[in-house]
């Protein structure tokens, strides 16, 4: 008989970022631009149900780590202080989607909506308590993000996989 693979639970969840390295983007809400960043990252962060300090605080510290950016002679070597760059942080509840059943996603893992600007907020600090030039977009709202992603270079850091329990 064949069996279906077990549906991830809320609790398997973890805070996940989808970082573009980008040459210019920005971000607007009805019209009117909330956040502008040029060569750096666009950041969509994921708060899963259940997220703490410990996920933001270590997402916070590897964006800031993270050499992704070319040196004089075209390696990823630089990171994000060593070329000046900024963050576009956009919150993006849909990286939680469930997708294992049926046609449409659920969200079953993604924090409720207070929880999740709570986090979000407090990814963002940690950001800027490092010393980096962070802009938003506006949590909970629809936008419309414009990017030059450059490269293209893409990195998924998920908290699930990447911290070791705790």
């Amino acid at each position: 008989m064949l069996q279906r693979a077990p549906l991830a639970t809320a609790h398997e969840a973890a805070l996940i970022a989808v970082v573009q390295r980008v040459a210019e983007a920005d971000v607007t809400v009805d019209g009117a631009v909330v956040g502008r960043v040029g060569r750096g990252f666009v950041v969509l962060l994921g708060v899963a149900r259940g997220d703490s300090e410990r996920e933001a605080d270590y997402l916070a510290r590897r964006i800031h780590e993270l050499r992704v950016f070319e040196d004089a002679v075209g390696k990823m070597n630089l990171a994000l202080p060593e070329v000046h760059g900024g963050v576009l942080a956009i919150s993006q509840f849909t990286l939680l989607a469930g997708l294992a059943r049926g046609r449409r996603p659920d969200f079953l893992g993604a924090a409720p909506p207070d929880e999740g600007e709570r986090w979000f907020d407090r990814f963002v600090d940690l950001l800027r308590s490092r010393g980096l030039p962070v802009e938003t977009g506006r949590f909970g709202a629809s936008m419309a993000v414009r990017l030059i992603n450059d490269g293209p270079a893409t990195f998924i850091l998920d908290t699930k996989v990447l911290l070791p329990p705790s």
